[in-house]
């Protein structure tokens, strides 16, 4: 039995999720005789309503629900609340999907009938492992953040992430609103998470909301919250993220698929700091930090109509930019280093690090899905791997060939062929800015528009002092 002196187990909340109310009501019962706080849920989506309120220290739930199932609860809560420990209660006769469970971000699974005691040494299992987790993430942070490394859950020193970290810094002060863009996968998540705990509102709520996966009635009612008998379903009263997120952040991803009506309630929040819930009429005033994303180009939605633009200059006040991964250099190894630590240590597993060919492979992939397509690589790899050293042949894709020299052999091309091919391509990567490319390259604009005049790219008279 898990002996009370190991946690002070009335510290710890307990979602418990099953769409049977006697299974419910006896976890309860058992729990809270324990010392446990326990809430209840009777699914997946009353389960993540309950979230919004509550902040559990582990879920315990079952697999077979209506509405949402368990596995789809898991992937959800995994997404969006990475370090909450999961446990799954099933029947024998389902282990695979406890299983597929577990792949998909649970932390451990019981058997139906439930032995008490072995659920207990599983929470104080799980409680502890994330803890240790937590902790040395914190730990490797501030060392990180120390050396220059990064901020909050970003990692990478490449330069074009030094101007993020400065610009994170900078902004999080403020009440500024806040938009990300940047391709899909490259952590515009973890920047708006950063933002948040860099500022004063660190200890309030931060809430994020995937605006493409709702639909337009759904979205308007989980960011605004509805009235009791507003629409079909609605049987009682309920807040929205909005409401949640009050003296907090509220991150808005993928806020250019917001539909022009929902824009226009968005547009009040930001212009008045208050809203309607769906079908009242009362008006509710927030104090609410608003972050937004996008893999979209907003000028161009709001030139074809699709965005309104007085809603993108309002959303528009600081513009922070996520640089893929193939501009980020060495940060790609770095990245690929604590992914590889933080699955080894959920998968129970002993691996030292990459083989120098699989190291090669990892810097000459050009990553289209990004950060998120490293990590889950790495994890892929980590569940794979056999030996104490993950190989090139362990991870899920094929080196593609470096860019063609454009006719320059190499050995053979002199420095200065070698430097306007590296200049010149860098300038295509990065859509002609010479301040990014700079960056990448680590020279001076001067030098790379005196470059440029050289050949012949620009005409007019490269600035005094390039060289």
């Amino acid at each position: 039995m898990w002996e009370q002196d190991d946690m002070v187990s009335a510290a710890v909340r307990v979602l418990v999720v099953d769409d049977e109310a006697d299974v419910r009501a006896a976890l309860r019962n058992l729990l809270t005789s324990q010392g446990f706080a326990v809430d209840l849920a009777g699914d997946g989506e009353a389960a993540l309503e309950r979230l919004a309120e509550l902040s559990p220290d582990i879920v315990i739930t079952d697999l077979d629900m209506p509405r949402m199932d368990g596995l789809r609860l898991i992937k959800e809560l995994h997404e969006r609340h990475r370090d909450l420990p999961i446990i799954v209660v099933t029947s024998a006769a389902e282990v695979r999907s406890a299983v597929a469970a577990m792949r998909a971000g649970a932390i451990d699974y019981i058997t139906k009938p439930v032995d008490f005691e072995e659920l207990v040494l599983a929470i104080g299992r799980a409680i502890e492992h994330r803890n240790v987790r937590v902790e040395n993430e914190n730990l490797r942070r501030q060392i990180g953040e120390k050396h220059g490394e990064g901020i909050q859950g970003l990692l990478g020193t490449s330069p074009v992430m030094q101007k993020v970290y400065r610009l994170a810094r900078q902004v999080a002060p403020s009440r500024a609103t806040v938009l990300i863009t940047g391709e899909s996968g490259t952590g515009k998540g973890e920047l708006a998470k950063a933002i948040h705990a860099l500022s004063p509102r660190a200890g309030k709520p931060f809430v994020a909301v995937h605006c493409a996966a709702l639909a337009e009635t759904l979205l308007e009612s989980e960011l605004f919250g509805h009235e009791r008998g507003s629409f079909t379903g609605a049987d009682r009263r309920r807040a929205g993220r909005f409401e949640h997120a009050n003296e907090g952040t509220i991150f808005l991803d993928e806020v250019g698929e917001i539909t022009p009506a929902t824009q226009v309630k968005l547009l009040t929040v930001l212009q008045e700091r208050k809203f309607e819930r769906v079908g009242g009429n009362e008006s509710i005033k927030v104090d609410v930090r608003i972050i937004a994303a996008t893999n979209r180009d907003l000028p161009a939605d709001v030139a074809a109509g699709r965005v309104r633009e007085d809603l993108y200059y309002r959303l528009n006040v600081v513009h922070a930019e996520m640089p893929p991964l193939r501009l980020r250099g060495g940060d790609v190894l770095a990245l690929a280093e604590h992914f590889l630590e933080r699955f080894t240590l959920e998968n129970h597993k002993t691996i030292d690090g990459f083989t120098d060919r699989a190291r090669t492979r990892l810097r000459s992939y050009r990553w289209p899905g990004n950060v998120r397509e490293l990590e889950n690589a790495i994890e892929r790899a980590v569940v794979l791997c056999e030996g104490n050293l993950i190989a090139e042949d362990d991870l899920p894709f094929s080196s593609a060939p470096l860019p063609a020299l454009d006719g320059i052999a190499v050995p053979g091309a002199s420095m200065a062929e070698l430097e306007q091919f590296a200049i010149l391509k860098t300038l295509e990567a990065v859509g002609g800015s010479t301040v990014r490319a700079a960056e990448m390259l680590d020279i001076s604009v001067r030098t790379i528009q005196y470059r440029l005049h050289e050949y012949g790219v620009l005409k007019d008279k490269p600035p005094s002092g390039a060289s």
